[in-house]
């Protein structure tokens, strides 16, 4: 017992001295449980909505309520024409658009039936199901009370004539509702972000742990020459990663490019930059590969699970939905999405895009300032 109890105190004096995989190995629980409790539901509501109300009566009104009752949609947007609701929709800005016709109120008030346009955008088969079941329980219900209403003035029984009400719907760039048009896009960059975080976190560490690092603290090169020189191979092992990636899943699931191929792999080049800064901000700070590896592992977490890959961004807790936009992953999730599946152009991805270039001059910036620093 006394050779047992001197082995077990110097495990525990091993761990004690390396605090950094200490403080590690307890984040990853604790991020689990936050991430997994309150990020993990299936309840999709708040949906961004665009509303074109052409009619603007009292009837359609009563319509615009009955969505707005089921809590699904989150009227964020009242536009005034077809296209700036098709913009909305393309740029990813609204989920849902509701169109009113011109004649709704009166065709209900002289007794025709009249109709409504739902427009739901099926990039997110996730979003797009729900809403879609939502918009069609409304419109029945909405229509059962307009019917009941004038069946009422008529004095004759509910069960007399056809729903007066027809809500029509309409999914966009996905009218299957095929899971794999969300996954493939999200699977590209959770791939690259994990494999060139964990490639380039590991890269400097390793020249410290084989005692090479001096040598090259010797040799003329210069610090952003040598990190240069380090991401470059990854960068292209990234870009590979992502033309195999888009290969396989259009020829094994179907999933159509619509987009620029030029625009998609420019703004994967842009993506790899704040990704590749983590890796090298991670490896000024780990001294070993396996603090290495350890500090990438909380960072997996909360790009798989508040990117909008798996659950949708407007259903998390607004606390979340604010380190979501902390993400790199989640600004290039949007704009894989966008160019794959709508085939946007550069003009409805700017914010996304000025979102990856402030990371990458924050990150790369941190990652030269801190390599310098070790350097001296």
């Amino acid at each position: 017992m006394r050779r047992f109890r001197a082995l077990i105190k110097k495990e525990i004096t091993h761990m004690l001295r390396d605090p950094r995989t200490l403080i590690f190995i307890f984040i990853m629980p604790i991020l689990q449980l936050v991430l997994l409790g309150y990020a993990n539901t299936t309840d999709i509501k708040n949906v961004s909505t665009v509303i074109f109300n052409q009619d603007n009566s009292p009837a359609s009104r009563d319509l615009l309520d009955s969505f707005q009752a089921t809590g699904y949609f989150s009227f964020n947007y009242s536009v005034g024409s077809q296209a700036e609701v098709d913009n909305l929709i393309g740029s990813g800005q609204a989920k849902v658009g509701i169109v009113i016709p011109p004649n709704y109120g009166s065709n209900l008030g002289s007794g025709q039936d009249s109709q409504a346009l739902v427009l739901i955008d099926g990039s997110d088969p996730t979003v797009a199901s729900a809403a879609l079941s939502a918009a069609e329980l409304a419109g029945q219900a909405h229509g059962v009370n307009v019917k009941t209403q004038q069946l009422s003035l008529q004095g004759a029984s509910i069960g007399a004539g056809a729903n007066p009400v027809d809500v029509r719907t309409d999914v966009l760039y996905n009218p299957d509702l095929l899971g794999a048009y969300s996954i493939v896009p999200g699977l590209i960059a959770l791939i690259l972000f994990q494999t060139a975080t964990s490639l380039t976190a590991l890269a400097i560490v390793r020249e410290r742990e084989r005692g090479t690092m001096e040598q090259l603290i010797v040799t003329p090169i210069r610090s952003w020459e040598l990190i240069l020189a380090k991401i470059t191979p990854y960068i292209l092992v990234s870009f590979a990663d992502t033309l195999l990636i888009l290969v396989l899943g259009t020829l094994i699931f179907g999933v159509p490019i619509r987009g620029s191929i030029l625009l998609l792999f420019a703004m994967t080049g842009l993506y790899l930059l704040p990704t590749l800064g983590y890796g090298l901000v991670i490896s000024t700070v780990a001294r070993t590969q396996q603090q290495a590896q350890l500090m990438v592992m909380p960072l997996m977490l909360p790009a798989m699970m508040l990117s909008g890959y798996i659950f949708p961004i407007a259903s998390l807790p607004l606390f979340l939905q604010y380190v979501s936009d902390l993400l790199p992953t989640t600004y290039f999730i949007y704009i894989m999405r966008a160019v794959v599946i709508k085939g946007v152009g550069l003009d409805l991805i700017i914010p996304q895009i000025i979102g990856l270039s402030i990371f990458a001059v924050a990150l790369l910036g941190l990652a030269m300032w801190r390599f310098r620093k070790n350097l001296d």
